[in-house]
């Protein structure tokens, strides 16, 4: 019962003699219910792979080997209270085996220059993000709902809409302000905009703009709702 997976080709496996002995089956069954899964299964050279194993007398089985993925789809038909004891503790198996190929050291130099590109484009995905948040932090003015709005893919009232609908915001005639809980907390300021209506009269309406740490207080917010913004916001 010992070796229960094992690395080959850098991905943790375990082979149907294993198999068989472990669950207490005929080798030739667990070979059988294997080739039936070749039937059915499109992505069955993904999860097995067939091999020869020398036995005892040094004489070549025929065998299969086996992934976790393709461990799971056999033992699928092997039930009772034992079977699903040895189930366990291949799961425990693949997950220790798993863990320690996250921490291997590159051996050689094509190895270490793939887990350095894997790295690179891990943070190329981040980084928009990260950079959204840098330049939003470094920006000491006020920001419209506009451009926060953009930033995050959507249209200006479309996000007024969003922030009503996530109980930040409300409507008083065409001002949008903050709810109460909200509003001594530095994180809007409401400044008076002059404009023109349509009788040619000059006439002035307060405007709400977002500070800093209202900015901050919105990618927070928004972040912990699985939203978040989709490009970088100038410097």
């Amino acid at each position: 019962m010992n070796d229960l997976v094992i690395m080959k080709n850098k991905q943790a496996v375990t082979s149907s003699l294993q198999v068989a002995e472990v669950f207490e089956k005929n080798h030739r069954d667990v070979l059988k219910a294997i080739t039936n899964l070749k039937k059915d299964v499109r992505n069955f050279a993904q999860m097995f792979s067939e091999t020869n194993i020398p036995d005892s007398y040094g004489r070549n089985r025929r065998a299969f080997y086996m992934n976790r993925d393709g461990f799971t789809l056999l033992a699928m038909g092997f039930t009772g209270d034992k079977a699903l004891k040895f189930k366990l503790q291949y799961i425990e198996a693949f997950n220790s085996m798993e863990e320690q190929v996250k921490f291997q050291v590159p051996s050689t130099l094509p190895e270490a220059l793939r887990l350095a590109a894997d790295q690179a484009e891990k943070i190329s995905v981040l980084q928009p993000k990260a950079d959204y948040t840098d330049s939003m932090l470094a920006n000491k003015g006020l920001e419209t709902i506009s451009m926060i709005a953009k930033n995050y893919g959507y249209s200006t009232r479309e996000f007024n809409k969003l922030l009503h609908g996530l109980g930040i915001q409300y409507r008083q005639g065409k001002t949008w302000l903050l709810y109460a809980k909200y509003q001594d907390e530095g994180y809007t300021h409401v400044e008076p905009y002059e404009y023109t209506n349509s009788d040619s009269i000059k006439q002035v309406r307060n405007t709400m703009k977002w500070t800093q740490a209202g900015q901050k207080f919105l990618y927070d917010f928004l972040k912990s709702k699985g939203i978040m913004p989709l490009v970088e916001q100038p410097a």
